[in-house]
């Protein structure tokens, strides 16, 4: 087995649940014998671009070179990625492929003060490293569709989940089988997790 190094981001007001699908795969990919970083981001209910920029950049460098570097990045660290890939990210060999998972929309965004400033840049850049979408075709944080909003301009593959809203605890997503699949074979398909 090839032994992988993961990040996985969190969220906004997110403080690393245990029952979220984000702990659940952290510990199946250390169980399994990778090294897993999962840090709980600063201010998470009252977030700084910059200063998760800087977390992102410093977590990124800390990752081991010997194998894979994959990143999992939900909802508002979904948008912190591309930022960092607009501004021309030096850490683009620090990630062999990335996974965004349902990022908010800008519209929804600048409606909350607190994260006003992710809004997502202009799509007109190139994002380094294999990535893949996944988002819930009823995702209230992105009411345009992430896939026509995120998945087409920058053309990179989406799986678009029927029914699972922003894929989050509040949508039952604990347990999340197809994202752990995702993680280890780098292809596997972003699938509904089975009913519970």
């Amino acid at each position: 087995m090839t032994t992988r190094s993961y990040l996985v981001l969190h969220g906004w007001q997110n403080r690393r649940p245990e029952d979220h699908w984000q702990h659940w795969l952290a510990d199946r990919l250390t169980a399994l014998g990778h090294r897993v970083t999962y840090p709980q981001l600063p201010d998470p209910d009252d977030p700084d671009l910059e200063v998760w920029l800087g977390e992102l950049a410093r977590h990124l460098e800390e990752l081991d070179d010997s194998g894979d570097r994959v990143v999992v990045a939900h909802s508002l660290s979904a948008v912190l990625w591309l930022h960092a890939a607009a501004r021309g990210m030096k850490e683009q060999r620090h990630a062999d492929r990335v996974l965004l998972v349902a990022p908010p929309s800008g519209s929804v965004l600048v409606r909350y003060p607190e994260v006003a400033g992710f809004a997502p840049p202009a799509l007109d850049f190139v994002l380094p490293g294999r990535t893949r979408l996944v988002a819930g075709d009823d995702d209230p944080y992105c009411p345009e569709g992430a896939d026509r909003l995120f998945g087409a301009p920058l053309g990179i593959p989406s799986d678009v989940v029927p029914g699972a809203a922003h894929l989050d605890l509040d949508a039952g997503y604990g347990s999340w089988p197809a994202v752990l699949d995702w993680c280890l074979a780098g292809s596997a398909p972003l699938t509904a997790r089975p009913e519970q």
